[in-house]
C-alpha cells in the first residue's frame, strides 16, 4: 500500500541524520598552485612498491575479493602481535565504526562520546536509531573524559574515545584513561579510535593494545587512510577480544574491503620503514606549522596528528574564505574554527602567511 502522497515510505530515524561535510577539493586559482587542506590525507603519493602491487592485482578487479580478508588479516595479527581471531576488518575505519555501532546499538541505547569529535559519529549513531550524548572538549579542547564518564547512563551501550581527537588534535593520556575505564560497566564497549596513531609523540599517551589485552570491554579502532596514504582504497580495521571481532565480521559488508586495498595494506606493512620517514616528515612539518602559528599569536590546542586546529570562532568562514582565495581549501567549522591538514611544504607556507595576514586585519 502506498502513502496518501504517493511517495516511498522511508525511515523516520533519517529524519535526525546530519550529513556527512566532506572535505572540498582545491578550487584553481589563476597563477598560482591550489592545494587541498580540508580533508586528513597524506600529501605523499603511495610507495613505488605498493603502486607495483596495484597495477599487477588491477588485472583481477573481474574477480570477487576474498571475503574474510584472510591474508591481510595475517599480516595484522603478526604486525600486532594479536591473534587472527581477535581482528576484523571493514570499508576504512569509519566503515568499521559502523559495524561496532550495529553489534551493540539499538533503537534508544546511547552512544557517548566527546564533541566537538570526528564528523561521522553522529552519523552512524543516528542511523542506528540509538541516541548521541555528546560530551564538551574542555577549555583546551581536549576529551574531558571525568564528565564523559559522568555521562554514563543504563541506557550507554558504546563510548567512542577518539584519540588524537579530529578535528582538534590533542591525545589522551594513559593515566586519565586508565581511571576513566575503572568508571565505565565492564558490559559498555569503549572504543578507542586511533586513526592519527602515527602521527603522535606524546609520550604520555596509553597503549592501546594493551588496554585491550587487559579489558575485554576495549577495542582499539585503526585505518591505512592517514599515515599509510590508501585513503582511497579504504580499509580499516578493529581490534577487539573475540565476541566482539566475531560480531564485527558479521556485521560487514560482503566483499566489502577489494583485493586491491587488500594487497596495497599487505605491501604497506612490509613498508613500514619507508613509510615512516614520511610520517616523521610530516610530523616534523606540522610542528614547524604549529609553531608558527603560534608564534604569530594565535591560541592553538597542541596537536599529535597531521593537522592543525585554529579556533577562530565566529571568524571561522571568514578565515576560510581568505584560504580559499589564497588557493588553499581547509575544513571550516562555522562558528567553532578550521582544521588545517598538514600539506606540500608550499602550501604549508601559504597558509602560515594567510594566517599572518589575517590576524593583522583583524586586529
Amino acid at each position: 500500500m502506498s502513502t496518501p502522497d504517493g511517495k516511498v515510505r522511508l525511515r523516520s530515524t533519517l529524519d535526525a541524520v546530519p550529513a556527512y561535510k566532506p572535505g572540498k577539493p582545491a578550487a584553481e586559482r589563476e597563477g598560482i598552485t591550489a592545494y587541498k587542506m580540508s580533508s586528513n590525507e597524506n600529501p605523499y603519493p603511495p610507495l613505488p612498491s605498493v603502486v607495483e602491487v596495484l597495477r599487477d592485482a588491477a588485472g583481477l578487479v573481474n574477480r570477487y575479493p576474498d571475503m574474510s580478508v584472510s591474508a591481510l588479516t595475517g599480516s595484522l595479527a603478526q604486525h600486532l602481535g594479536v591473534p587472527v581471531e581477535h581482528l576484523a576488518t571493514g570499508t576504512g575505519s569509519v566503515g568499521v565504526l559502523q559495524q561496532l555501532i550495529q553489534i551493540t546499538c539499538e533503537p534508544g541505547d546511547e552512544v557517548v562520546y566527546a564533541w566537538r569529535s570526528f564528523e561521522a559519529y553522529p552519523i552512524v549513531v543516528a542511523l542506528s536509531g540509538a541516541t548521541s550524548v555528546q560530551v564538551p572538549l574542555d577549555a583546551d579542547a581536549r576529551h574531558d573524559l571525568p564528565a564523559m564518564a559522568a555521562a554514563i547512563t543504563d541506557k550507554t551501550r558504546l563510548i567512542l574515545v577518539c584519540t588524537p581527537n579530529n578535528p582538534t588534535g590533542p591525545a589522551v593520556h594513559a593515566d586519565e584513561l586508565d581511571t576513566f575505564l575503572g568508571k565505565v560497566p565492564s558490559d559498555v564497549l569503549v572504543v578507542i579510535d586511533e586513526a592519527y596513531l602515527e602521527f603522535g609523540r606524546d609520550e604520555r599517551v596509553p597503549d592501546a593494545l594493551a588496554l585491550y589485552r587487559a579489558h575485554p570491554n576495549v577495542a582499539v579502532l585503526r585505518t591505512f587512510s592517514k599515515a599509510y596514504g590508501l585513503a582511497g582504497l579504504r580499509v580499516g580495521y578493529a581490534v577487539a577480544q573475540e565476541p566482539v571481532a566475531t560480531a564485527l565480521r558479521k556485521a560487514a559488508v560482503p566483499f566489502g574491503v577489494t583485493d586491491l586495498g587488500q594487497r596495497a595494506a599487505i605491501a604497506s606493512l612490509r613498508a613500514y620503514d619507508e613509510l615512516a620517514e614520511r610520517v616523521d616528515a610530516l610530523v616534523l612539518e606540522r610542528d614547524r606549522m604549529w609553531k608558527a602559528l603560534r608564534d604569530q599569536g594565535w591560541e592553538l590546542p597542541e596537536t599529535q596528528a597531521n593537522f592543525v586546529w585554529l579556533p577562530l570562532g565566529e571568524d571561522t568562514m571568514d578565515f576560510a574564505a581568505a584560504a580559499d582565495e589564497a588557493g588553499l581549501t581547509v575544513r571550516p567549522f562555522a562558528g567553532e574554527g578550521c582544521r588545517c591538514s598538514v600539506a606540500e611544504t608550499e602550501a604549508n607556507d601559504r597558509l602560515i602567511e594567510v594566517a599572518a595576514a589575517f590576524r593583522d586585519r583583524r586586529g
